[in-house]
């Protein structure tokens, strides 16, 4: 009889786990109608356009009748062809402001990846990263009140680096911007000198500085002019071999150096807080994130899509191969963030997504029905498995800056490192000659 009852037992149990399980397990919308081909069209941040044109794509070989045209022409260029609805979907690292809101009517803000901005730089003389700077230099930099790579606030927290005695060139963005918007928010937070006299925008009236279009643009700038330094998304960053800074962190503790496990950090505390896609995404932030590991100049990005896709899509079948490509983007999509530098969405962030899409229709016709699932109440931590991928890329290029010409010659190593490495893909990034 016990062991009757302890089966019985076992079973609710079991069935109990599974149920909950069903409700994850959740069909996604239906699939692009495979008689008919798609171009389906965005535009906007430079920041997350090797993640997307990875999608681009991988999708595609998957769904060989749907083609993604994306333009990387800045967040800026992206919220102005969303609000003029000549393209399907839009794409910023700043979230839209009220008034942008107004203007783009039942507009959703769906979490698409987690990035970061490096502090990059071009020393001759320091051919490395790891220069160590502090918010408030970083300010005065861009400020102009700091002219010079000796300045003694910069070798105060370089004792052991010989800093040149050359003006620092000063790049940034010359376009609408997300990635301008995250930095200045930073810089904002951390400098009441910045903030008073230049503030947070997608444009701003920088004191000084060259400008160039795109993170391509100021990644190129930089790359090309030494004594330059410029603030560059870490994916451009890293496939350009640029060297950058690892910026003192919130809680004052530490210098971070931009990898995913500190990206994560900053972004952990973040996903209770966030509003639903429909809501107004105007305050979230999370650069300068509290924690010993976090480094302080991250941000979400965002697609932008209009709850009526009908104002987008000429047809039912087109807007449903919208709502398919964006959902795969923030599910089976993540699993290319990793390899290109950005921290893939935590499923409490993912599920913010599914919620927005569910309530996407086509002249008032519902395209997905989907049961909301209860999420944990806390962003979960990055992955042993994506930690590790990225302690592999770093500790290759640490390798690489200290003695290029060095290579393993015993097979046992060799085999170990390449069963252990992973390799960062790569997209063709040049610079771009004209801003919207």
């Amino acid at each position: 009889m016990k062991t009757i009852l302890s089966i019985a037992l076992s079973l609710i149990l079991i069935a109990g786990t599974l149920a909950p399980m069903a409700v994850h397990a959740a069909e996604p919308p239906v699939a692009p109608n495979a008689k008919k081909t798609f171009t389906i069209t965005g535009a906007g941040a430079t920041f997350p356009f090797p993640l997307i044109d990875t999608w681009r794509v991988e999708y595609n070989k998957v769904y060989p009748n749907v083609q993604l045209n994306y333009q990387s022409i800045g967040s800026g260029g992206g919220v102005k062809q969303h609000t003029e609805k000549t393209v399907s979907f839009g794409a910023t690292d700043a979230p839209l402001t009220k008034k942008e809101a107004a203007k783009a009517a039942g507009t959703l803000t769906i979490p698409e990846a987690i990035g970061s901005i490096t502090v990059s730089y071009n020393i001759p003389e320091i051919p490395q990263s790891g220069l160590k700077l502090t918010g408030e230099v970083i300010a005065n930099i861009y400020l102009g009140t700091i002219k010079k790579w000796n300045d003694p606030r910069i070798t105060e927290l370089n004792p052991d680096l010989e800093l040149p005695n050359k003006s620092i060139l000063v790049a940034r963005r010359s376009d609408g911007s997300g990635t301008t918007y995250a930095f200045t928010d930073y810089l904002s937070k951390v400098s009441g000198d910045w903030q008073r006299r230049v503030g947070v925008g997608k444009s701003v009236p920088w004191p000084v500085g060259v400008g160039a279009a795109g993170n391509e643009g100021v990644a190129f700038a930089v790359k090309n002019s030494p004594y330059a330094i410029g603030y560059v998304e870490l994916a451009y960053a890293f496939q350009n071999g640029m060297t950058y800074a690892y910026v003192q962190n919130a809680d004052k503790t530490a210098f971070i150096e931009p990898t995913l496990e500190t990206i994560a950090a900053a972004a952990a505390g973040a996903a209770p807080k966030l509003p639903k896609a429909e809501g107004n995404w105007e305050p979230v932030s999370i650069s300068n994130a509290p924690g010993a590991n976090s480094y302080p100049i991250a941000s979400f990005t965002y697609l932008l899509v209009y709850e009526d896709l009908s104002k987008v899509a000429k047809d039912k079948d087109q807007a449903q191969a919208i709502v398919h490509l964006i959902h795969w983007m923030i599910t089976e999509g993540q699993k290319f963030s990793s390899d290109l530098l950005y921290v893939p969405l935590s499923e409490p962030v993912k599920e913010i997504g599914k919620q927005g899409l569910a309530r996407v229709n086509y002249n008032g016709e519902k395209l997905w029905n989907y049961e909301s699932v209860a999420m944990p109440s806390a962003e979960k931590s990055m992955t042993d498995k994506t930690s590790d991928k990225m302690a592999d890329k770093m500790t290759d290029k640490k390798t690489t800056e200290k003695d290029t010409k060095k290579k393993t010659t015993e097979k046992d190593t060799k085999k170990k490192t390449t069963a252990k490495k992973t390799t960062v893909k790569k997209t063709n990034v040049k610079p771009t000659t004209s801003s919207k």
